[in-house]
């Protein structure tokens, strides 16, 4: 096939996107595909400057914003992205998880992987996951929402309904991007004005200590699910994409009945906030109660990601999903 893998962009996450997408490129050649990079903030990129492109890997700290990116509008006059029978996104967070590339790619009737437009918008804002996981029963933690212009909340109402200790992120950001565990009501204030950088609405969300854990979802499988032990007790952006900081434990040490009922709510939650393809649903595991946190409409595919590292644990290599996922998009 011809295959398109968009990465990159301008997101807070774009260089996690950027090793998802070249990690792509290289396996789906390996399976004798013909493959286009393009770079949704630069247009497509030649094989011989694909090596340019993430030079020093993916940093401890999320990218400055970028300057001088190509309108999304022109994106579809890249001549790379036409000629393809498919694009694989391996964008993460901003327009190219929201949804928003997603309609701009139907519109030009080009088919892509993963979620839809609906589905995409739905998972990426995390106030709106919530409430649809809650009225599907899928269990999910208390919180509340500060909106822009003033990010008002009420101290009182998040202590008493939410808690002290509490977690504060972007509620429409990924890779943990400007996430807070505040630990008492004086640091409230500063974490709420962090996370509004990245968002005009940031979660306040009760903080539940336990064992985190994700479960991966191929079509209508669920992969086995995958416990992550970040070194300095909190997964964040560093804890993410820095080699070493975090030990991954898959498939995860649990209970068979734990196991089933996590991959039950899994599959459930795909189903309530309509997506399609492939995800990867976040839980937390604490006081032997199961929180369903978030969804991953577009899974990190770097070297240190969970998704690849559930596939694998049912035989599936990195080349054979990057394919079947591919695949995906023509059914």
């Amino acid at each position: 096939m011809k295959i398109a893998v968009l990465m990159g962009g301008t997101s807070a996450e774009r260089e996690v996107s950027l090793a998802s997408g070249t990690g792509i490129v290289k396996a789906l050649r390996e399976r004798g595909h013909e493959v286009y990079t393009v770079d949704t903030a630069r247009g497509f990129i030649p094989p011989e400057q694909e090596g340019d492109l993430l030079p020093g890997g993916v940093k401890s700290a999320p990218p400055a914003e970028m300057e001088n990116a190509l309108p999304l509008l022109q994106l579809g006059q890249v001549e790379q992205l036409r000629a393809a029978e498919i694009a694989f996104l391996a964008l993460h967070g901003g327009e190219g998880e929201d949804g928003t590339i997603q309609a701009y790619l139907q519109l030009l009737g080009i088919r892509y992987t993963g979620s839809g437009p609906l589905g995409s918008g739905i998972a990426m804002d995390k106030d709106v996951t919530k409430r649809l996981l809650r009225d599907a029963q899928v269990p999910t933690l208390p919180w509340r929402v500060a909106r822009a212009p003033g990010f008002v909340y009420d101290p009182d109402t998040i202590e008493d309904l939410v808690g002290i200790p509490c977690v504060v992120k972007p509620s429409r950001e990924g890779s943990s991007v400007g996430l807070h565990v505040v630990k008492d009501r004086e640091e409230l204030d500063a974490a709420v004005k962090d996370a509004s950088q990245y968002d005009t609405e940031v979660m306040i969300e009760r903080y539940a200590k336990g064992r985190e854990l994700t479960v991966g979802i191929l079509g209508d499988q669920a992969l086995p699910p995958v416990e992550i032990r970040p070194k300095k007790g909190i997964y964040d952006y560093e804890s993410k994409y820095t080699p070493g900081m975090t030990e991954y434990l898959c498939p995860a040490p649990l209970d068979e009945e734990v196991v089933a009922q996590m991959q039950a709510y899994a599959l459930r939650a795909f189903k309530v906030l309509k997506l399609r393809g492939y995800a990867r649903i976040d839980f937390i595991l604490a006081q032997e109660q199961l929180w369903c946190l978030e969804a991953n409409t577009l899974p990190g595919m770097t070297g240190t990601s969970l998704f690849p590292k559930a596939a694998a644990a049912v035989g599936i290599t990195y080349p054979e999903l990057c394919e079947r996922i591919a695949q995906s998009a023509l059914g």
